[in-house]
């Protein structure tokens, strides 16, 4: 977590107020068969509405940001009350982009990217005369 990106804070800029948040990248396992790329990232504390996915040009974004309610008398401080999640990766083109769809529970996001169908494995019926 140490890169961070502009949010909200008390620095003034452009008449609105900027915050740094700490930027961490989730850790991801991809899965490959024959019909789909499946990529779990961990992304604790994340809610559905703060997560976001945009596939443009051959590349995936992936973000999240994890907002917690603090409640009581602060004891110990080890991470902050909020963070971003940021990961960029490759697509490739036999995407079908149209079919991408995501599961978020536990944590965990579960990103299914199918492929297309001329990307698929088929079998070649060989003729005999």
């Amino acid at each position: 977590m140490s890169e961070s990106t502009e949010l909200v804070t008390r620095k003034e800029q452009a008449g609105e107020l900027v915050h740094q948040l700490p930027i961490a990248t989730p850790a991801v396992d991809i899965f490959e068969n024959e019909g789909e790329i499946l990529l779990h990232a961990d992304m604790p504390g994340v809610m559905k509405d703060d997560v976001a996915i945009n596939i443009d040009n051959g590349k995936m974004n992936l973000s999240g940001i994890r907002r917690l309610q603090l409640a009581g008398a602060l004891t110990r401080r080890e991470f902050t009350d909020a963070a971003e999640y940021r990961r960029t990766f490759s697509v490739p083109q036999s995407i079908d982009v149209n079919k991408v769809h995501a599961e978020l529970k536990d944590g965990v996001l579960c990103l299914h990217l199918p492929k297309s169908e001329a990307a698929k494995p088929r079998q070649i019926e060989i003729q005999a005369e």
